[in-house]
């Protein structure tokens, strides 16, 4: 073990009679401790709830939407064929989507229909491929009343359940002998989605591509656009760049899940980063109680440095031993604050004993999702404000002049 090291160990551990140093010093290791796991908690919670708002989101809609600038696209199967072989694409499918009002027996409200092909919608929408109740194959069958699925949100407000009969109104209409008069078509319930957002569960209802088309008055093969599904949701932007510019048709441009949601993810970004501010302060109170530990060893130990540096140890040997104390307490600290942080996250995970009210957040539980970036950037954070304290205290152990030192001991 080398000089420097040894004597720093000797003054952290070894210390009869100084128990009022020693305690500061766990103080400040409770306190460095306390903050990194506040901060692997709050950011694993944070990362919770981004992921899952994400997930829920892109489950019934899409990572990219394929627009025309030129007004309007058909539903041409060629071109579908060439999105799905483009590099990164998972699955291509065509959409339309339009405000409607749908009514039961017990009531009505408006929503969002949306016609899709039930045999490609299930490659890029996870909601309609892990309904509920029914199937999206259901959307296909042309026996007796045209099938509709609806959120679980709508069924209840509407109290109707799978079989029952709805009825969609469009508000476009249509031109009469007696006037205009609105278009409107009955429909039976073959299936239920819950994704966990109200504006989905109680505001979007999914019946197949042609009978949307029907309901809108829409002629021929119209869409109102293209979902598409890719590899990499991080990725999507420069997917669908190269994808468009693969396909080769320069009136076609994508809105990604990201633009699309951009106010609520910077919302959520801004919050994160506000919270990992706040509980670096904590870090950093805890390496303010290092530096009084440091000062405080510095003024008890004047002579033992005034001695050693008599008997020939450097100024950067003295400056070392004391920069060494204060980085073992601060891996100390570090080392405890992630045992304490990881602990906690992995039974917020596991027992989901934290519950939030149910209809105010897309979930019932805590969410905790650990990256290892964070987990190294709260790591590397925590040692380097620990380091910078020592710096102070150190530095004024090496000034000590061992004659000075001496005489007034």
């Amino acid at each position: 073990m080398r000089f420097e090291s040894f004597i720093a160990l000797r003054y952290l551990f070894a210390r009869k009679g100084h128990a009022f140093i020693s305690v500061i010093s766990w103080i400040s290791v409770a306190g460095v401790a306390l903050g990194v796991a506040s901060l692997i908690v709050v950011m694993g919670v944070m990362n919770g709830f981004t992921t899952d708002l994400r997930d829920k989101l892109i489950g019934m809609s899409s990572h990219a939407v394929v627009y025309s600038s030129a007004g309007g696209l058909t539903e041409d199967r060629e071109l579908l064929k060439r999105l799905n072989a483009a590099p990164g694409i998972v699955g291509a499918t065509p959409f339309i989507q339009s405000g409607v009002l749908i009514s039961s027996y017990s009531g009505g409200t408006g929503v969002y229909l949306r016609g899709v092909d039930p045999d490609t919608a299930g490659t890029v929408l996870d909601g309609l491929r892990k309904l509920t109740s029914g199937s999206l194959e259901d959307l296909k069958n042309t026996d007796g009343l045209p099938g509709i699925i609806i959120g679980e949100g709508l069924a209840s407000k509407l109290a109707v359940h799978i079989g029952s009969r709805v009825n969609l109104m469009s508000p476009s209409g249509q031109q009469g002998a007696a006037g205009f008069t609105p278009r409107i078509m009955p429909f039976r319930v073959v299936g239920l989605f819950s994704v966990g957002l109200g504006d989905y569960d109680t505001g979007l209802a999914v019946v197949n591509l042609d009978t949307a088309r029907e309901v809108l008055g829409w002629q021929g093969k119209r869409i109102y656009g293209i979902e598409v599904a890719v590899s990499d949701v991080y990725r999507v932007e420069s997917i669908m760049q190269a994808a468009l510019r693969e396909v080769g048709d320069g009136s076609l441009y994508a809105n990604t899940w990201m633009q699309m949601n951009a106010n609520l993810y910077a919302a959520l970004k801004l919050e994160k980063a506000a919270m990992a501010v706040i509980l670096t302060l904590v870090i950093l109170v805890g390496s303010f109680s290092i530096i009084t530990a440091l000062v405080m060893l510095v003024m008890e130990k004047t002579r033992d440095v005034a001695i050693m540096m008599s008997m020939g140890a450097t100024t950067g040997m003295v400056r070392k031993i004391f920069m060494l104390q204060g980085t073992i307490i601060g891996l100390m600290g570090t080392a405890l604050g992630f045992a304490l942080g990881l602990a906690t996250c992995f039974l917020l995970k596991r027992y989901k004993f934290i519950e939030l009210p149910r209809g105010v957040y897309s979930l019932d539980y805590l969410p905790v999702l650990l990256q290892w970036p964070d987990l190294a950037l709260t790591g590397a954070c925590a040692m380097l404000l620990c380091f910078l304290a020592t710096l102070y205290p150190a530095g004024q152990a090496a000034r000590l002049e061992p004659a000075d030192a001496l005489r007034h001991e």
